[in-house]
């Protein structure tokens, strides 16, 4: 099912769902039917479906924007953890989490998907020794995933808007795209979401819509909160979005409080992303 411009939806794992019958009860609960799906590895994150989640999710009659990896391992205790667990920043996991990368391809395409979505890590700088072993293994997630026909959306957050646009430049792989998340450009204090957006805007795929305020303490986390209540100005945010031509989905992510709380504030964001889409 076709996805109307600036679709408005939801990450399940911000939900706290296990299953597809309750994803979809809070997605009609929500008022809702798009959804940015977690993938479920099995060593990770697994359904209760298992391997039949993809059959499930199909039947659903939900829409699905594409699929989300997280890594088995990766800590986000503090930013310095998620600096030497995250993605594929530390050489000696990449072997294993190509494997993993390899079975998200396969439930991606199952799912009837073509984007799958997941944290590269940080970045290293120009000048860093593992700068080069690092785009050469991004430069495997490319060749892989357009083997599947797959697009890859590297999520934001974890590097400054330059750096990430001096790597795809670089990298030159047609396939390999942005997860705009503008709050975690606050969270790990990596420069303006806004003027981001603005560097960043041909190769947008797809876009948390999140808010959040900076770290008072540098070196620790910002704060996540309920959209409109951040430093983000999600208002702002939107029409520079529209002003660069985006017409993918905006899935509301929330990943703090319980899961009462957060379908509140993922409530409170639909509503309000429609309010400023409106005005």
């Amino acid at each position: 099912m076709a996805l109307e411009p600036l679709a408005v939806g939801v990450c399940s794992w911000s939900l706290q769902v296990k299953s597809v019958p309750e994803l979809t009860g809070l997605l009609h609960q929500l008022g809702v039917d798009v959804v940015q799906i977690a993938c479920g590895d099995p060593h990770h994150a697994d359904w209760e479906e298992g391997e039949n989640l993809p059959a499930a999710a199909r039947a659903a009659g939900f829409r699905m924007t594409g699929a989300m990896l997280g890594f088995p391992g990766e800590d986000y205790t503090t930013p310095q953890t998620i600096q030497q667990t995250g993605g594929f920043g530390n050489p000696a996991t990449r072997a294993e989490r190509l494997e993993r990368l390899a079975w998200a391809l396969d439930r991606t395409l199952a799912l009837g998907l073509q984007d799958l979505m997941l944290h590269a890590g940080f970045i290293p700088e120009p000048g860093d020794p593992d700068r080069k072993p690092f785009l050469d293994t991004l430069g495997q997630v490319s060749a892989m995933a357009q083997a599947k026909g797959v697009t890859i959306a590297f999520e934001t957050g974890q590097e400054t808007a330059d750096l990430l646009r001096l790597t795809l430049d670089e990298l030159k792989c047609p396939n390999l795209k942005v997860n705009f998340d503008p709050a975690n450009m606050l969270l790990y204090d990596k420069g303006d979401p806004l003027r981001a957006v603005e560097i960043l805007g041909p190769d947008i795929r797809s876009v948390h819509v999140k808010d959040a305020k900076r770290p008072k303490v540098p070196g620790t986390w910002g704060e996540e909160v309920p959209l409109g209540q951040g430093e983000v100005n999600i208002r702002e945010f939107l029409r520079t979005l529209v002003k660069i031509g985006y017409q993918g989905p905006l899935c509301v992510e929330r990943e703090v409080g319980d899961q009462a709380g957060r379908l509140g504030d993922v409530a409170h964001g639909i509503r309000y992303i429609r309010e400023c889409l409106a005005g």
